[in-house]
């Protein structure tokens, strides 16, 4: 047998395809697991959307090579949608390429950019495929504390104290995953001087704007944001779209050159009938949101009173599709999901996954029906 790669070496599987393996053999046994670890939204897509996406499948070109780049039709939908949603102004033909998922966009991004021993900084508590690609491409994660005592926002004046001379590029995701948490416009404005003073890319990843959030934003909104910023965005959570990989990274045309360079040699092109749905999800009006958000306002009411009946407490600011919740104290987040799952059937992520600072909470998922829910809340009360 031939040996894998050294650089596997660096990372383990990912934890939730992992321990779902394990919640499946469980219902396989007939368990009746209640599942609200995970951010796959249960709600369909708009309706248009699925009909584009029927409709285009006699197209003459449905079924041939696509752009590298996508079709211009949506690069000009996405930005249709950045001006309207974000006030922010992007070149259609050199400021937006469109991915196969924003989850693509973190490998891509890591490999036009990064050298072996460049240094990234990683936000702990924060999503695990920053630090597991940073490891793949032979950078070194240099991660910098987020807690409830800052809001969960970056403290720079101590990053700074640290030596940045390796740092290449910084990872935020505003709204915050897992906890919540929203950037101020004085927080952006922080970050991008920040980037400044230390020649860091930053890169923010945005997918959940217009979840139970009245303010979405968009760091290239900001003085100063192309020169030292990317966003990544994406479709899956907004439209009920993450089986479909939708996403986007917008930035500087500089920028969007180099990452296609890597793009265009790992895949060949979005399928066809995907980008024309996405672009009727891009133009949907307002009713869209205010109805997708009414659906969740009701779920996260609901999980609220689990939190509760689990002992636990939550900030009701916080947006986005899960609700971060803090264990009773000395309590270890692991050993506490764990009993949940063999006790009650329900499995919840622990904050551990996401990072040293998450020991101490759990993170509860939206997607879920509200009876699946209010099953969860008897099973515990």
């Amino acid at each position: 047998m031939i040996g894998p790669a050294d650089r596997l070496h660096t990372v383990k599987e990912y934890y939730f395809s992992k321990k779902l393996r394990e919640v499946a053999i469980l219902k396989a046994h007939g368990k009746p697991i209640i599942n609200l670890g995970i951010g796959s939204p249960d709600l369909e897509p708009p309706y248009k959307v699925v009909k584009a996406l029927t409709e285009s499948l006699t197209d003459p070109t449905a079924h041939k090579y696509q752009s590298y780049q996508g079709l211009p039709e949506l690069r000009e939908a996405i930005a249709y949608f950045y001006r309207e949603q974000f006030e922010v102004a992007l070149s259609p033909v050199s400021e937006i390429l469109p991915l196969m998922g924003s989850k693509e966009g973190i490998m891509h991004i890591s490999m036009a950019f990064l050298n072996e021993g460049d240094k990234v900084l990683i936000p702990n508590p924060g999503y695990p495929t920053y630090s597991s690609v940073t490891k793949l491409v032979g950078a070194e994660p240099m991660y910098y504390d987020l807690t409830d005592e800052t809001n969960w926002l970056p403290n720079l004046s101590e990053l700074e104290k640290q030596d940045l001379s390796k740092v290449k590029l910084m990872w935020i995701s505003y709204p915050h995953m897992p906890t919540g948490a929203k950037a101020t416009h004085k927080s952006y404005d922080d970050i991008i001087a920040f980037a400044k003073r230390n020649d860091i890319l930053v890169v923010n990843d945005n997918p959940y704007s217009f979840i139970l959030n009245d303010s979405p934003r968009s760091i290239l909104n900001y003085k100063d944001a192309k020169q030292h910023c990317l966003e990544l965005n994406s479709l899956s959570k907004t439209f009920n779209m993450a089986g479909w990989r939708v996403g986007m990274v917008l930035g500087h045309s500089d920028y969007i050159k180099e990452i296609l360079k890597v793009k265009s040699n790992m895949d060949s092109g979005m399928f066809y009938g995907v980008q024309k749905g996405a672009i009727e999800a891009l133009q949907c009006s307002e009713l869209w949101y205010i109805s997708l958000n009414s659906v969740y306002q009701k779920r996260r009411e609901l999980v609220w009173k689990l939190a509760e009946a689990l002992n636990c407490t939550y900030s009701e600011d916080a947006s986005g599709l899960f609700v971060w919740a803090k264990l009773p104290p000395f309590t270890k987040a692991e050993e506490f999901i764990d009993l949940l799952l063999k006790e009650h059937s329900i499995f919840i992520a622990p904050g551990t996954i996401f990072g040293s600072n998450g020991e101490g909470y759990i993170r509860i998922s939206l997607c879920a029906t509200v009876e699946d829910i209010e099953e969860a809340i008897a099973r515990v009360s």
